[in-house]
């Protein structure tokens, strides 16, 4: 195929499509994005510098003079940044400016790949319209706070799982109701529960889709 492959994932916090994403990056050989975190990375500057990340205004420049460089190393996984993430990610002005990033990312994908794996919010539906594969990757409430709580527990030692399913819950609320670009499965997307899946099972299922696809593709 001339055109790159182009896997997108789409889904809620912790539904597992970043890890996901990451296995199916890995054992294709496409590069691989997580989109989540051009927002965090977005969020970590506004705090780092004491804006505000209601500041629709600060948000947006911050976002048009964001790099991947600038937050290598930091820690943009904490409750607080994606908290604010969640924020900024719902603003059209930083959208409008990380969405250039993404499309590129996706039509040259770095280090000469023939593919490039994308996980997100929007991507199906916004971002890689015509992906090749797409993906709405879903787990209950109760199942998606657990994992999180079991990620950010020994960091957080007060941390109780009730609070991070509230997190999760408005969160999906924010994400889901914005009015630009929200969360929702493309009509084309597969979708797939990993309330009830280990990661292999998940993989599994997402391969079979894959290669069937590529398969008809080349054919």
């Amino acid at each position: 195929m001339a055109s790159p492959v182009v896997i997108a994932l789409d889904g809620p916090a912790a539904s597992g499509k970043g890890t996901l994403a990451q296995a199916i990056a890995s054992h294709y050989g496409f590069a691989y994005l997580d989109t989540g975190s051009l927002y965090r990375g977005v969020a970590y500057l506004l705090l780092r510098e004491g804006e505000d990340p209601w500041d629709e205004a600060a948000a947006a420049a911050a976002a048009r003079r964001f790099s991947l460089e600038e937050i290598a190393g930091a820690d943009i996984r904490t409750r607080e940044i994606g908290a604010a993430a969640s924020v900024v990610a719902a603003q059209p002005a930083v959208r409008k400016a990380l969405l250039d990033f993404q499309r590129n990312f996706a039509r040259n994908p770095p280090g000469g790949a023939k593919g490039a794996v994308l996980d997100g919010r929007d991507i199906g539906t916004v971002v890689c319209p015509d992906a090749t594969v797409k993906f709405f990757v879903i787990a209950s409430p109760e199942v998606r706070a657990l994992r999180r709580f079991l990620e950010l527990r020994d960091e957080k030692p007060g941390l109780k799982e009730a609070d991070v399913l509230a997190d999760l819950m408005e969160r999906d609320a924010r994400d889901a109701g914005r009015s630009d670009a929200p969360m929702t499965k493309a009509p084309d997307a597969e979708l797939l529960d990993t309330t009830h899946m280990t990661i292999e099972a998940a993989f599994a299922a997402a391969r079979r889709v894959i290669d069937g696809v590529l398969q008809r593709c080349e054919g």
